[in-house]
């Protein structure tokens, strides 16, 4: 009986699925849609049908309205096939601005395309639009079916695709066994106008006439914002696999056991190798340390999605053999070095990026796009970037930093935070001197120590070349004109995980004159001259991702025959998004030190603070430009 209905209701839901609207002519779209908008969404209209753990047919009609280039991205006519994925339909057709049908795209029209990129290996292949329009606006009709055996994976859906794009309707359905435990979790729901019909095996949301958000400066990142609901199974099939997610525990057991278990084994001539490597050590972080090493000077990164292949790692012998692998694929290879050394190790499922993401630790399903290695220390977690030839040993960055992970382990696995760099790790160092001559010139010599998220944005210029540095430092210091970089000296310290910078910077022209006068900005080094973008009426949140602290000490020796006439104030800014202070002290022999130190907090703020933030930022640009002014005697 359960199975009758659920097919009467996909039947029901096919028949209304591509039926199409009429009239395309985009006079008749709304005023209140078209505004700040690059793309009207005039339908989203999706049905998921999980029947089995085996089986899940997926069916789409998506109708855009792209009024400019910019909006061309909301079409995403393409979907995605391989050995558990086929593509049933996929087919587009094209109106003008008037609703004029302009074109029908069948099948073979579309473009059919291996997904592996450069250091990508992939069995997925791709069908995708390739449409070049001849005006705008116009409208496409997109409508799709793909059937897989994957379930591990269920769509999110949104009710907002994306900024500046507005929707007109969006609605999605979900029929499902019940015996597969299906679930889903509503999100940034709070306050939002969004229909949900909840009944036997069935579920829909839909919203209508949303109008277009407006891109604007620190807005967080879409799903901290947007309503969306995410899906998943307890009972689910992943390319051949059966798995489990009732709890974090059972999950990551079955993880293990599935997808890690027997994976790690080595030859014995390569566990002799490694058990060289660390000698007489004794210590367990120690010994991490050298097989680390040893496997950044061994292997190189590449992707693997081959099937199973997408979330299983290739055999560690493999990765020893052919110096090669991705970042499942290193990580486990550690994890094996590390066992046959005697230093206990796990796997972790994380989201990787710049953007910090959390596994959910309030909905157990898979998650995470990337793997990293967790080494217990005590009562704490030393945490391996695998996939990098230079990162010092555990260190992340701000690609897998401050995230919850999920740690696999055979019996106890569990959610767990990365490391959290603070603002004031996030520390950058500067301690030099410069002189002034008389005719305006400036000649600097400037040592500047990174640490933190801020050595991460410096290391890689230890690889660059001399005019590859040299650009960086024009572009850095972009507030001096004629700019030469006279020495640059770069030390990585990888042990401390902090970069040196000793430079040696001359430039015609620094000050400007006025008769006989000279006019200069104190803060030649590190000015934080951006000021956020002003809005008269401010809608969405602001977000400071990561915080900083940045101290300067810097000598300021004035030209023989002129005098100081004038000079700006010591300040302190205190705002709860950071402090800014600036000192200048008069030394004995004539010279000005200047000291200056910012500290910017991180933070999630309601969108009716965003003007004090940026008039905060307004103080720190206006004084971190202060003039000196010096006059002929």
């Amino acid at each position: 009986m359960i199975l009758r209905l659920f097919l009467l209701i996909s039947l029901l839901f096919q028949q209304t699925l591509f039926a199409q609207e009429d009239n395309f002519d985009v006079s008749l779209i709304p005023e209140t849609l078209k505004e700040n908008a690059n793309a009207i969404i005039r339908l989203d209209r999706v049905e998921f049908s999980i029947e089995s753990r085996k089986s899940m047919i997926i069916k789409k009609q998506k109708i855009v309205t792209v009024i400019n280039e910019s909006g061309f991205g909301s079409v995403d006519a393409s979907e995605y096939y391989n050995k558990s994925t086929s593509i049933k339909l996929i087919e587009a057709i094209v109106y003008d601005q008037n609703g004029k049908l302009l074109k029908k795209i069948k099948r073979k029209d579309f473009k059919d395309v291996a997904i592996s990129q450069g250091s990508t290996l992939t069995d997925n292949r791709g069908l995708y639009l390739d449409y070049t329009p001849v005006t705008y606006p116009f409208t496409i009709v997109f409508n799709s079916e793909v059937e897989t055996s994957n379930t591990a994976f269920i769509p999110q859906w949104w009710a907002i695709e994306d900024a500046n794009t507005s929707t007109e309707k969006s609605e999605i359905t979900i029929t499902y066994n019940p015996d597969l435990g299906f679930k889903y979790k509503e999100i940034n729901f709070e306050g939002a106008a969004i229909n949900k019909q909840e009944g036997a095996n069935m579920l829909s949301y839909k919203v209508e006439n949303i109008p277009s958000l407006k891109r604007e400066e620190y807005t967080p990142p879409f799903r901290k914002i947007s309503p969306y609901v995410i899906f998943g199974l307890e009972k689910f099939h992943l390319e051949g696999v059966d798995g489990e997610a009732s709890s974090w525990e059972s999950f990551g057991s079955w993880y293990y056991n599935n997808l890690l278990k027997g994976t790690d084994e080595l030859s014995d001539e390569t566990i002799q190798k490694v058990k060289g490597v660390v000698g007489t050590e004794t210590d367990a972080v120690k010994k991490a340390k050298l097989i680390y090493e040893y496997v950044q000077s061994k292997t190189r990164y590449i992707s693997i999605q081959l099937g199973i292949g997408g979330w299983k790692p290739m055999l560690a012998k493999d990765v020893d053999r052919l110096g090669y692998g991705d970042c499942k694929a290193l990580s486990n290879y550690t994890r094996a070095l590390l066992k046959a050394v005697g230093v206990d190790a796990y796997c972790a499922v994380i989201y990787g990026g710049g953007y910090k993401r959390d596994i959910r630790e309030d909905f157990v399903s898979m998650q995470g796009n990337h793997m990293i290695l967790g080494i217990p220390d005590n009562d704490k977690i030393v945490w391996l970037e695998c996939t990098s030839q230079v990162n010092p040993f555990g260190f992340q960055g701000d690609f897998t930093d401050d995230r919850m992970a999920l740690l696999i382990k055979p019996e106890g696995s569990k959610i767990v935070r990365t490391a959290v760099y603070d603002s004031k790790a996030n520390a950058q160092v500067s301690k030099g001197s410069y002189k002034i001559t008389g005719a305006g010139a400036i000649s600097a010599n400037v040592v500047i120590a990174s640490k933190g998220t801020q050595y991460d944005n410096k290391f890689f210029l230890e690889s660059k070349s001399k005019d590859e540095r040299d650009k960086y430092y024009k572009s850095g210091f972009d507030n001096i004109n004629n700019l030469k970089i006279k020495k640059a000296e770069l030390k990585n310290n990888k042990d401390s995980q902090e970069f040196i910078e000793d430079l040696a910077l001359e430039a015609e022209g620094y000050c400007s004159k006025s008769g006989d006068r000279l006019i200069f900005a104190v803060n030649a080094f590190n000015q934080y001259n951006s000021v956020p973008q002003r809005y008269r009426s401010r809608k969405n949140p602001f977000e400071i991702a990561r915080g900083f602290f940045d101290t300067d000490e810097i000598t300021i020796v004035i030209p023989e025959g002129f005098t100081m006439e004038s000079k700006p104030d010591d300040i302190t800014i205190t705002e709860k998004y950071g402090e800014y202070k600036a000192e200048y002290v008069a030394a004995e022999d004539g010279s000005l030190i200047y000291k200056r130190s910012l500290l910017v907090n991180p933070g999630y703020y309601a969108s009716t603070d965003y003007e004090d933030f940026r008039l905060f930022r307004e103080k720190i640009a206006r004084n971190d430009n202060a003039k000196i002014v010096l006059i002929k005697k």
